[in-house]
């Protein structure tokens, strides 16, 4: 057997594994993808998709797609009666009016936390939002310390987007950094396409 691959479980996680069993924990996560690879996105639309075919109530907030966007995951997603709601103007560098931009993505945090609150979702999605703290228009400290005070206890709430910051990062109860390693428009000139990219 390679020394480098584990095709088995250690005494460690078997007993980690039988810990959790017998205490029973559950709890709403936070949720963050972060990091400069593709697929942050990707992967939260991943567990709703497991979460929605275990019948659990999903939804969440696109922070800088157009508020007309049609990508491939909103159409599959609105066939579903799923809601995910692009509320931005696009993204930065396109943006005409970088105002009207940070307006759009701060009445996207007022509308996450309406979400959050509700009682009407099992998980909510915060896409994009990591950059609303990043770019200053939020103080990372204020989210964490509001989702600390406000998030019910069992809904899970996850969070993507690139330059997580460090406290959003603590606070979370799962991280996991997407690492570029080849990407096809910065190493062959592929634009991004429909089905993969949007």
């Amino acid at each position: 057997m390679n020394d480098t691959t584990e095709l088995y479980s250690t005494p460690e996680a078997k007993a980690l594994r039988e810990q959790a069993r017998r205490n029973r924990k559950r709890k709403g996560l936070v949720i963050v993808n972060t990091g400069d690879g593709k697929g942050k996105t990707t992967a939260a639309l991943g567990i709703l998709l497991r979460a929605w075919g275990r019948g659990m109530r999903v939804g969440g907030i696109q922070f800088f797609k157009h508020e007309t966007a049609k990508f491939g995951e909103l159409r599959a997603l609105e066939k579903m009666g799923i809601s995910l709601r692009p509320m931005g103007d696009g993204f930065t560098w396109t943006s005409k009016d970088l105002d009207e931009t940070k307006a759009k993505a701060l009445a996207g945090w007022e509308e996450g936390k309406r979400m959050i609150t509700s009682g009407e979702y099992d998980i909510v999605l915060l896409d994009e939002f990591t950059y609303v703290m990043h770019f200053g228009w939020l103080d990372p400290n204020e989210v964490v310390a509001w989702l600390r005070d406000n998030k019910p206890e069992m809904l899970h709430v996850i969070i993507t987007g690139r330059h997580a910051p460090q406290a959003l990062i603590d606070f979370a109860d799962l991280v996991t950094e997407m690492k570029l390693i080849k990407h096809p428009l910065r190493d062959q000139g592929i634009l991004a396409q429909p089905g993969i990219e949007f």
